[in-house]
């Protein structure tokens, strides 16, 4: 983004009068809808970026003045009048808005903040509307020559949630990592940040879903499917916090969430697998995924403090080994000679009972 700088000072801009008006809670509905079309810059006085703005909005409006186009330029302090930009939604500082007989036209100003790039998104707007198309060559007494210019933007719709993906490589310490809403060319308004989130999806780790791909048919991968079909799914807790949505109901607030991460081991050997003292042997057979136990809460901030969504992680010191056991082909046979067993002697209840019902009595 281009930011332009001026040799003359505010104070000396203002010495033949303000020509972007200041607006209050009083007036900015009147100014809005007593003009066809109305530019507005709402700022904060300690924002870097709307310092270097305003002189720059002071010059674009007397280029305005100066062109005689029919827009009001108008800027609202949003430190002194709190409320109204709280009312328009003022997410961020130094917003540019675009009104339409008192309307917000969205998406918001986000070019270039020079005079040039100003004016010229004012007259493509202008441009847009069959009413006052003409402006320009009505001004200067001639016919309007063809221009082409690109759209201003105004059929985009404004969204402003954002989409964050990808994968952190963490040591197995405790640790965290956050997210928090930044801008190279704003500062964010911290009494309009809303922290609500939805995890698509969250792990450590390979994702089971997605571990190696390329391998999902080969015997490795089967091996662990069937070894997986022996842990109860309440002990499957790879990915607990997929699809849940943290809503925060006011502002001022997020959550943070904390997981324990336990090391789960897939063994898909035999008994042998396991060391002499009982300790897992990790190798070619076997796969280290990890389970999570998640809580969440909703921590409360200061009015100049912008929430951030936190997940504090804490790696268990303690291990889940899972590992299918084979059985022996004595353990086979031992099985055959006692259902053998049992049912002989079943079979033999059952006769010396039918022999004392039936065994004929003596007279």
């Amino acid at each position: 983004m281009v930011h332009e700088e001026h040799e003359e000072t505010l104070e000396e801009l203002h010495e033949d009068g303000e020509q972007a008006v200041e607006l209050d809670e009083k007036n900015f509905e009147g100014f809005t809808k007593g003009h066809p079309m109305a530019f507005i810059d709402f700022y904060a006085p300690w924002c870097i970026w709307c310092q270097r703005l305003h002189p720059t909005w002071e010059k674009f409006g007397e280029e305005v003045h100066k062109l005689r186009m029919p827009v009001g330029i108008g800027k609202v302090n949003c430190v002194t009048h709190a409320q109204l930009c709280k009312e328009q939604k003022v997410m961020a500082f130094p917003t540019l808005r675009w009104y339409k007989e008192g309307s917000a036209v969205m998406p918001d100003y986000k070019m270039d903040r020079t005079v040039a790039a100003l004016t010229g998104y004012a007259k493509r707007k202008l441009e847009m509307e069959a009413k006052y198309k003409d402006w320009e060559a009505k001004n200067a007494g001639s016919p309007e020559k063809e221009r082409t210019r690109p759209s201003a933007g105004a059929s985009r719709p404004e969204h402003p949630g954002c989409q964050v993906s990808g994968h952190l490589m963490v040591n197995r310490v405790p640790g965290n990592f956050h997210i928090e809403a930044k801008s190279v060319n704003h500062n964010l308004n911290a009494a309009m940040t809303n922290l609500t989130h939805r995890v698509n999806h969250l792990s450590f780790g390979e994702p089971i879903a997605q571990l190696q791909p390329h391998l999902q048919n080969t015997p490795q991968m089967r091996k662990v499917r069937r070894v997986l079909k022996q842990v109860p799914e309440e002990h499957k807790q790879f990915n607990p916090m997929d699809t849940k949505v943290y809503a925060t109901a006011q502002f001022h607030q997020a959550f943070h969430h904390y997981i324990k991460v336990v090391s789960t081991h897939l063994n898909m050997g035999s008994a042998a697998s396991t060391k002499g003292d009982g300790s897992f042997n990790d190798d070619v057979n076997s796969i280290t995924v990890y389970q999570m136990l998640e809580q969440s809460q909703i921590v409360y901030y200061d009015e100049v403090n912008v929430p951030e969504a936190r997940f504090s992680y804490d790696m268990s010191p303690m291990s889940v080994v899972v590992q299918k056991q084979g059985r022996k082909w004595y353990d086979y046979l031992t099985s055959l000679c006692a259902i053998i067993g049992g049912t002989f002697t079943t079979l033999g209840l059952i006769d010396a009972t039918l022999y004392r019902v039936f065994k004929p009595k003596k007279l």
